[in-house]
């Protein structure tokens, strides 16, 4: 399953390579001109069962505020379904982002911010290798 949310300004993708992982690749600047589409189609992932998320933002320039504030709402609310969210940062202010989303929504050590992309793709090669 995979499902394109493309825009003027940002493209969110949603693929889920096995039952127990989702990769979410932002890329551009999400402004929210998705609406509430991308955070559905992850609703229907989960109503399928729990995964890991891995959100690739390696090639984002951010999110607004308001952006942030709903996916970290949306990750708060959904902690106990999601095993682990790892999160690949593209730029320091992608990164500030991130560790404000982990804050605000209570994730601890539940998601993993990495900066690194060849870490970020190893964790997803040995969760797609399960």
């Amino acid at each position: 399953m995979t499902k394109s949310f493309e825009g003027v300004h940002s493209t969110l993708t949603i693929a889920r390579p096995l039952s127990h992982v989702v990769v979410l690749t932002i890329t551009g600047r999400d402004a929210g001109e998705h609406g509430d589409g991308p955070l559905q189609a992850l609703d229907d992932e989960i109503r399928r069962g729990p995964f890991s998320l891995f959100i690739d933002a390696r090639r984002t320039q951010g999110a607004s505020v308001d952006v942030s504030n709903v996916w970290a709402q949306w990750l708060r609310a959904r902690r106990d379904q999601l095993i682990r969210i790892h999160m690949l940062t593209g730029s320091r202010f992608v990164q500030l982002t991130a560790d404000f989303v982990r804050r605000f929504a209570e994730l601890g050590d539940a998601m993993l911010v990495y900066t690194d992309g060849a870490a970020f793709d190893e964790a997803l090669a040995t969760d797609t290798r399960h």
